[in-house]
């Protein structure tokens, strides 16, 4: 017994010694992408982008909203295969506002594949900077200081913002 006792003991120690000798570095990733240029203005790109395709929806509902109003008012005086044709009208036409919401807002639409354009690569460079500074350094964990919610406190000493910015010529 007492042998188990003192090896699940040495086992601990190499444990907690092991803890030790690991290197943690922070990066905070939204102060990072807030001074590269070509993100802001990747994101002002998106967001006009955005804007522009929300116009074109929002014109869409105005319009099926008047035929749906005109249809209300017109109901007394429809007949039996003339309110079917203009309801059928109506679906067809939301049906085409989903569709073109998909076609913009979707998970594979224009706006995904934009940010896929202009934000990925951007994201790449700064993902590839933290890992060449984390091989040269020995760091065995990087976290995201913006993404990780349950840092309460860390020692600015650990924090290589800086050092990714200065990487990607910053």
């Amino acid at each position: 017994m007492k042998k188990v006792l003192f090896l699940v003991g040495i086992f601990m120690a190499l444990a907690v010694g092991n803890t030790y000798a690991q290197r943690y570095a922070l990066i905070d990733m939204e102060y990072i992408l807030k001074r590269i240029p070509t993100y802001e203005s990747a994101g002002k790109q998106i967001e006009s982008l955005s804007k522009q395709w929300q116009n074109e929806v929002d014109k869409e509902v105005a319009a099926v909203d008047a035929m749906y109003k005109k249809y209300q008012a017109d109901l007394a005086l429809l007949k039996g295969d003339e309110k079917t044709k203009r309801e059928n009208e109506i679906v067809a036409k939301e049906n085409a506002i989903q569709e073109l919401r998909n076609k913009y807002f979707g998970q594979q639409g224009e706006l995904f594949k934009k940010q896929e354009e202009l934000i990925k690569p951007i994201q790449d460079d700064v993902y590839e900077a933290v890992k060449a500074i984390s091989t040269e350094a020995g760091y065995t964990l990087v976290i995201d200081r913006a993404s990780a919610t349950s840092i309460i406190f860390a020692s600015p000493g650990i924090d290589i913002s800086d050092q990714v910015l200065s990487r990607l010529g910053y």
